[in-house]
């Protein structure tokens, strides 16, 4: 037997979608995308992975156009999240404040943001990066009085947290279609931000800096108006192809997240009697299912062929990348610790079966011997 953490959520509708994009040859950044973006709100737009999202929100925020954050101001993030949340803060110059995370939600906790706040050691700290870990949403109220109070930017990395109620709360947000999460373009995500400003200039940077997909493009006398460059920018644009499964794939979100939450009720009444914690639901879409217990129930289901992963990437201040760049860390950050020495995430995707439950079931009653 075998259960997968993740299975394809694509089937003959997407495939032929594909054809259908291919067949025209308009394959490059186009209509599709347009629409695809459309559906996030009027300041979406559209890139080639989570990652990319969480780069271009911050080349955004720190472009000399606005310069919201300079090099060596402080950002604010959970030592539980994944490496491409903190890479665009050091390849900006900027420092990752790293705190500890909720050891029951297993988010950002923001007591932990208080406590970088008082500590004068740090530096002048301009941002809060929260991490909806696992589809579960931080919590977004306390979040945002904090920066109310202390003028900060809030920049919501919701790339695991499709379909919870996440994404509405900061200056802007990230979302990611890879192949294991919510829905998928294959490859995709998108940045969300508030105003036209920030949605020109994120199309700027998205497409080598120039100007052609401004709303208003400014006019330079003597130069192309479609071979324009205002800014540095890169090549992060989605293709047609994403975008037409994108546009299926997000008809279907719903239902896939009324079946992982499904599915993550029946394994908690499976882990209810037993000595392992569980991430608290604050309405989650359960990109996976979260348990805090030790390696030997972990080493269990990996034999039993039930697919296991560390929550995210454990505590990022442990892993040896971290010790090429700057960054501050607040407390012992024992809690994220304790999630990456004895979490784990197992299956809880929309093609679980009524079967493979009863096998995590019996695996989890042989592993406990009743």
């Amino acid at each position: 037997m075998k259960i997968n953490l993740h299975e394809a959520t694509w089937d003959a509708e997407e495939i032929q979608a594909v054809v259908d994009v291919l067949k025209s040859t308009r394959v490059t950044s186009g209509d599709k995308v347009r629409e695809m973006e459309a559906l996030f709100g009027p300041y979406a737009v559209m890139c080639n992975s989570g990652s990319s999202a969480n780069l271009l929100a911050i080349a955004a925020l720190a472009n000399p156009v606005n310069q919201r954050l300079k090099p060596g101001d402080g950002v604010i993030v959970s030592a539980l999240s994944w490496s491409t949340t903190v890479w665009p803060l050091v390849q900006y110059g900027l420092v990752p404040i790293i705190v500890d995370c909720d050891p029951n939600t297993l988010n950002i906790d923001p007591e932990q943001i208080k406590a970088a706040l008082t500590n004068n050691s740090y530096p002048r700290i301009k941002a809060i990066m929260p991490v909806h870990v696992y589809g579960n949403p931080c919590d977004m109220v306390a979040i945002m009085d904090i920066a109310k109070n202390n003028d900060l930017l809030v920049i919501e990395d919701c790339c695991e947290a499709l379909g919870a109620d996440v994404g509405n709360h900061g200056d802007m947000s990230t979302y990611s279609f890879y192949f294991s999460h919510h829905i998928t373009t294959l490859e995709g995500g998108m940045v969300v931000a508030k105003n036209n400003d920030d949605l020109d200039l994120l199309r700027v940077l998205r497409a080598h800096g120039w100007t052609r997909e401004m709303e208003n493009p400014p006019h330079y006398e003597g130069l192309d108006p479609k071979f324009t460059f205002i800014n540095a920018g890169y090549n992060l644009r989605a293709s047609e192809v994403n975008a037409a499964i994108g546009l299926i794939q997000f008809r279907k979100l719903e239902t896939f997240v009324e079946l992982r939450r499904k599915n993550a009720h029946i394994l908690k009444t499976i882990f209810s009697v037993r000595p392992v914690r569980m991430q608290l639901d604050y309405g989650s879409s359960y990109f996976g299912f979260c348990l805090v217990t030790g390696r030997p129930l972990r080493k269990h289901f990996d034999a039993a062929g039930i697919e296991t992963r560390p929550i995210i990437c454990g505590n990022i201040a442990r892993q040896p990348a971290m010790k090429l760049w700057e960054h501050q860390v607040v407390g012992d950050l024992r809690h994220a610790d304790e999630v990456m020495q004895r979490g784990f995430a197992i299956p809880c995707h929309q093609s679980l079966t009524d079967g493979d439950l009863d096998y995590i079931r019996a695996s989890v009653r042989d592993f406990y011997g009743d």
